[in-house]
């Protein structure tokens, strides 16, 4: 008895565990940050060669900061959890501002978007290789792999039915129009894993390079994809062919183009401390902006339904409530010789009437308007 007793809290807490992950699955996909012009596109790059087996590749993408705006984070080779395949983040358009959905570690591949990360990732499943009991196999045909330290390999031919383009976000004005097809919402609905510590460090360090800013190089970084992750220099890491498409500077500082965010339990680290719902792009610095200022890049996607701020001149705090009577001018009353009895007039007539209150304490026959 005693060691069922003992047992009998660990098999409720399991059995909890295995609900909660198996209806929030999609959480790890939840908005983390959101930004009023999108990102740039993606840019041409190859992949670097597969460092060894059990290595998976994780494609690059475009993230945020707040100092810096958008910023390249390099694909890169890691080590994966057995079994596991890695469903990429994508921004997508939403509620007048683009939404950057996590991506998380599970037994299938969801949706990211609909958009062509390439080697692999063609903007539905995963074509560049396949879990057999617990190894790895690599498709040559999509991913680059040297057999003589992987072994693990076979050739599949991959065909995009999609058009192929370089566009990084999906919905919006020019955005991928794809939308998640039954399988790939059951994905979204299995067991998942975050971000493994190595991703996160890979994007922090990414965050940190002024190389890899978007309005330093353009959409062309000089590291679009390393071996390793964190490895930014040496002989692995590999430079952009191309940018994806012409780069057009936003007219706004990051800080300016932040909306909110509704950080999840996923991805946590893609979240951003610095929530601020900027609704008022024409206060620039510098006051180089006004309110009708044509933002560049997409700028057709600013959010137009954007909340006026509250305590503007001339608008009540509460406006389903009237104005209270007592701010309003009242009438002076002409003096009555003899007050009617009924009119309740003042004991003393040379004591001036007691203000709103009644400081005196004594009961007021007739309330004051507006109360």
């Amino acid at each position: 008895m005693k060691m069922n007793r003992a047992v009998r809290p660990l098999v409720f807490a399991a059995l909890v565990l295995s609900v909660l992950l198996s209806v929030s699955g999609p959480s790890f996909a939840e908005v983390l940050v959101s930004v009023r012009f999108g990102p740039p596109a993606l840019p041409v790059y190859a992949q670097p060669f597969c460092p060894g087996p059990g290595y998976f590749w994780t494609p690059g993408y475009w993230a945020w900061n707040d100092d810096a705006g958008y910023y390249w984070v390099p694909g890169t080779w890691v080590i994966a959890p057995v079994g596991m395949l890695w469903t990429p983040g994508y921004w997508g358009w939403g509620g007048g501002f683009y939404r950057w959905h996590g991506g998380y570690w599970g037994r299938h591949v969801g949706f990211y978007g609909g958009i062509n990360y390439g080697f692999g990732y063609g903007g539905f499943g995963f074509g560049g290789g396949e879990w057999r009991g617990g190894s790895f196999f690599y498709n040559r045909s999509v991913t680059n792999v040297n057999v003589t330290n992987v072994t693990n390999v076979y050739n599949r031919t991959v065909i995009n039915n999609t058009t192929i383009n370089r566009v990084s976000y999906n919905g919006g004005r020019g955005g991928v129009t794809a939308r998640p097809r039954p399988e790939e919402v059951s994905a979204e609905r299995e067991p998942h894993q975050t971000a493994l510590a190595t991703q996160t460090q890979h994007e922090h360090a990414a965050s940190q390079n002024r190389q890899l800013f978007a309005s330093e190089n353009h959409g062309r970084p000089a590291i679009a994809a390393t071996a390793q992750p964190g490895q930014f220099s040496g002989h692995n890491v590999v430079p952009a062919k191309a940018a994806g498409a012409p780069y057009h500077a936003p007219a706004m500082s990051p800080r300016e183009a932040r909306g909110p965010a509704n950080t999840g339990p996923g991805n946590a680290n893609n979240g951003n401390s610095n929530n601020r719902n900027v609704n008022r792009p024409g206060n620039s610095a510098g006051g180089k902006q006004n309110s009708n200022q044509n933002w560049r890049g997409n700028a057709s996607h600013q959010n137009q339904n954007a909340p006026r701020p509250a305590g503007q001149a001339g608008t009540p705090s509460n406006p389903s409530r009237p104005p209270r009577a007592e701010n309003r001018a009242q009438p002076q009353s002409q003096p009555h010789p003899s007050p009617q009895p009924h009119q309740n007039a003042p004991k003393n007539p040379s004591k001036p009437p007691q203000p709103r209150g009644n400081p005196s304490g004594q009961p007021e026959r007739h309330p004051g308007p507006g109360r």
